[in-house]
């Protein structure tokens, strides 16, 4: 399977970064100074309270992120002369800060508020509570700063789990993925799938904005899947948790029956459990699929096929090593000679 090379952003302005959580997230942030951010760099999704750095300690200020100033700063500025609280403040200003954010609605002296304009750096406020601030931004500038990757093939929610199809160009993923939607599951992307790094064992996928859910079948054309079968058969994003690599059958490989060895791929550095799906004429590709995410499912809830058919025949062996006689197939047969 053809992999692409990850990519990620290394920064974003702080105008763009204050413009997009207000919009997207619904935040109220306004301006407190006329600093603009158009030059101002965030280049990391970790934030931080410079509250040692107000008290003079600056061996490990990290000042490159947006720095937050709720309550404890804002009132351990207020509680100082005005000589000190300037000499606080200015602890701040000698370094490229990207801005800083007043929370819960606190302000800053003007003389404090002229200082930071005087050195480029801009200042915004949020009613918001530091807290729920910061696990707003944090989650923003999270996704800003992913990895991310384009892979060729198609993405199904299939039983809310999230089927990665992918292989050789014309090998019948669009035309797998198609029967899906046909079936009642929703597609998520085709040809191009975008997948995204969110947390340490998290991945989600997504289409681009420029093909979004139109799908293109060899000899069809271009289908429109969401005006063809409605919202119903469509996802924006879905979380990535199963790989199937549709490949044509090749008698020199040895296939699993039994499931006991368990393939992975890894995909921005995150094992996902693969499944290798060899094609031959007549087989129902789109069936084994579902039985793909419901076998998913079953495992996740603790339950292995493949190991309780191994225990069984375990068990079997060691009656017969131990001289017990095989009882009938079947102990009774009711009243049904269908």
């Amino acid at each position: 399977m053809p992999r692409n090379k990850p990519f990620k952003k290394d920064s974003i302005t702080v105008d763009f970064l204050i413009e997009q959580v207000g919009a997207i997230e619904g935040i109220e942030i306004s301006p407190v100074n006329g600093a603009s951010g158009a030059e101002r760099l965030v280049t990391e999704s970790n934030l931080h309270r410079p509250g040692l750095a107000l008290a003079g300690y600056l061996e490990l200020f990290t000042y490159q992120r947006v720095q937050i100033l709720g309550n404890t700063e804002n009132q351990y500025l207020a509680n100082q002369r005005p000589e000190a609280r300037r000499k606080a403040f200015a602890n701040l200003l000698g370094y490229q800060i990207p801005c800083l954010v007043l929370t819960e609605s606190n302000v800053l002296d003007d003389e404090l508020v002229e200082l930071a304009t005087k050195a480029g750096i801009p200042i915004f406020m949020t009613p918001l509570p530091s807290t729920h601030f910061m696990a707003v931004l944090r989650d923003f500038l999270s996704d800003q700063f992913a990895s991310q990757v384009s892979m060729h093939g198609a993405l199904v929610d299939v039983y809310g789990i999230g089927l990665l199809i992918m292989g050789a160009a014309g090998i019948g993923k669009s035309e797998v993925a198609l029967d899906l939607v046909e079936r009642g599951h929703r597609l998520v992307a085709d040809d191009v799938v975008m997948v995204t790094r969110k947390e340490e064992r998290v991945l989600m996928g997504s289409g681009t904005n420029l093909v979004q859910h139109f799908m293109e079948v060899r000899g069809l054309g271009l289908i429109d899947v969401r005006a063809m079968f409605g919202v119903r058969a469509i996802r924006f994003q879905k979380r990535v948790e199963v790989v199937v690599n549709l490949h044509p059958w090749d008698p020199e490989i040895e296939y699993t029956r039994l499931g006991m060895i368990e393939d992975t791929f890894d995909l921005l550095g995150v094992p996902l459990p693969l499944v290798k799906l060899p094609i031959t004429p007549g087989k129902n590709v789109t069936v084994l699929c579902e039985v793909i995410a419901m076998n998913h499912l079953l495992q996740h809830y603790g339950y292995d096929s493949a190991e309780v058919f191994a225990e069984r025949l375990a068990t079997r062996i060691r009656e017969k090593t131990e001289g017990v006689e095989p009882g009938r197939g079947v102990e009774y047969f009711e009243h049904d000679y269908e």
